[in-house]
């Protein structure tokens, strides 16, 4: 059996502004609650203009508000941007405003580039990931080995490694922490990743056995054609940002990968490897295909739809087509 959730980095489209953007998340955190969707998380990153999700911790309440049952955390906090003090004040917080809700997911890229990451760390040395982890969570557990205390004190808020290389691999399996792959935008090591992380993991009081999340980018629409056409969007803003441009969601466009250069698809074609756009009877297939190759606990969409109601549509194909899964 293999869970669907969703990535939300509260997308700006062109002709929109942040209230649309953050109004366009709480439908779509309710309606894929109603499909069975497992988790919602929200991503940080600074210093771009498309993105809504830099005040993380505030959209996950945001969300966590407009919905009952569903999962909602962070996909990820960049740690080295933060006291881990502090993260652990946001997320018990988070767990105690909703109970046995909340997923703190962390990752230890900047979630911008060198400007932005000095205005975020103001000359803070750098420090170690791996001990900003452990830091989070003595905090969240109370457990006396940190000076202080995180306020509101002991709280059991599930701590996922986020990464796109053998480094946090490495570290998930040590710790015994459930494991997210990047492979939505940085798919090149996902497979020698995951392998390792199953091989090295080691059984925690977390977690028992191994457990994978593997992006990915689902397109989903009445025919493939369509389905072609809505994720000329995600794939524009991706390439944009490859070559130094950043902007807001621009509107879909008829054709736009046949319009390309050889060097734009390549481009493409490595960054968004792990993406399908399609019908039902093709993502399905393809979900299928990815769990097996995989063997993947988890997928975790990423889907920057223009239209709020045909990005809703896409998530509820894409539920129906593994309803059997």
């Amino acid at each position: 059996m293999v869970s669907l959730s969703v990535l939300d980095l509260v997308m700006i489209g062109q002709g929109k502004s942040f209230a649309d953007a953050v109004d366009e998340s709480r439908q779509l955190a309710r309606h894929v609650e109603n499909y069975g969707f497992r988790r919602y998380w929200v991503a940080e990153h600074h210093d771009m203009p498309g993105i809504g999700s830099a005040a993380t911790s505030l959209i996950i309440s945001e969300i966590a508000s407009v919905t009952s049952s569903i999962r909602v955390g962070s996909g990820g906090i960049m740690l080295p941007n933060h006291s881990p003090l502090v993260v652990a004040e946001q997320f018990g917080t988070l767990d105690s405003l909703y109970p046995g809700r909340i997923d703190l997911g962390v990752g230890r890229a900047p979630g911008s580039g060198g400007p932005t990451v000095q205005a975020l760390r103001r000359g803070a040395p750098e420090r170690s990931f791996g001990q900003d982890v452990v830091e989070v969570m003595d905090y969240l557990a109370d457990n006396g080995n940190q000076r202080v205390r995180a306020i509101p004190g002991r709280h059991e808020v599930p701590v996922w490694i986020l990464g796109s290389s053998l480094f946090g691999a490495e570290l998930a399996a040590t710790m015994g922490l459930p494991y997210a792959f990047a492979s939505h935008f940085a798919p090149r090591y996902l497979h020698q990743a995951i392998a390792h992380y199953r091989k090295h993991f080691r059984p925690s009081k977390y977690l028992g056995s191994p457990y994978v999340m593997v992006g990915v980018n689902v397109f989903a629409a009445d025919t493939n054609e369509e389905a072609e056409y809505l994720a000329s969007s995600h794939r524009q803003w991706m390439l944009d940002l490859h070559v130094g441009r950043t902007g807001l969601l621009p509107k879909p466009s008829e054709g736009f990968v046949d319009g390309l250069s050889q060097q734009e698809r390549e481009v493409l074609d490595h960054v968004m490897a792990c993406t399908v756009a399609g019908d039902k009877a093709k993502v399905g297939a393809w979900i299928r295909d990815v769990v097996a190759q995989t063997g993947a606990d988890e997928l975790m969409i990423d889907s920057r739809i223009y239209d709020p109601a045909l990005r809703i549509r896409s998530h509820q194909y894409a539920a129906e087509s593994v309803a059997d899964l």
